[in-house]
């Protein structure tokens, strides 16, 4: 009996020591942003991992919060995406991660579509030689204008893309066949439920 006890307290340990893991991933980000002067609420946020290493947080921020995929994807208005580096990441690693999770989640003639977009993607951080921990970039969508790119905190050039190109980027974490399951629940905010 005591045995059992105290296997049951190691397990509850070790599960209070992840789910504070979890709310520190959440926490790190602001709650709201303003884009383009419209307010955005945060969906949700959580840790890409590759393997067992933690590669970067991310959080998304959106008008009104949604748990369904085609609601984030429908929603009109701007759209933001945070990341803050957790360990050093080359960027043209980055890049080419980023063009893989678009090719494994959007139509191939969608690809070809947005070829100069996606390249614009993967140049900006093929450009920066390296990420460190606590490097923060972003992707920030506004209608009318495109996506703009961000490594901490300046802009990297004028807007590319449209509407479909920034749900291309999105389904890097949200479309069917995301980078890491368990990201895309957090930024669905369904992670715990």
């Amino acid at each position: 009996m005591r045995f059992r006890t105290t296997i049951v307290g190691m397990f509850m340990a070790v599960a209070a020591t992840i789910a504070c893991g979890l709310a520190q991933a959440v926490s790190a980000f602001e709650a709201s942003q303003t884009v383009a002067g419209t307010p955005l609420v945060l969906n949700g946020a959580g840790t890409r991992y590759r393997a067992v290493f933690k590669v970067y947080d991310m959080a998304l921020y959106v008008k009104s919060k949604a748990s369904n995929v085609n609601a984030i994807m429908d929603m009109p208005g701007p759209k933001r995406i945070n990341f803050v580096a957790l360990r050093d990441l080359p960027g043209t690693d980055l890049g080419t991660a980023f063009l893989r999770g678009i090719e494994s989640n959007s139509p191939k003639s969608q690809t070809q579509k947005h070829v100069a977009s996606t390249l614009r993607l993967i140049d900006i951080f093929s450009g920066k030689s390296r990420l460190m921990p606590g490097d923060a970039f972003a992707m920030e969508f506004i209608p009318g204008k495109g996506t703009t790119f961000f490594i901490d905190g300046k802009a990297q050039g004028a807007p590319v893309g449209d509407a479909e190109f920034f749900g291309m980027v999105l389904r890097i974490w949200l479309g069917e066949s995301p980078v890491d399951w368990k990201l895309k629940d957090a930024l669905l905010g369904l992670e715990g439920k």
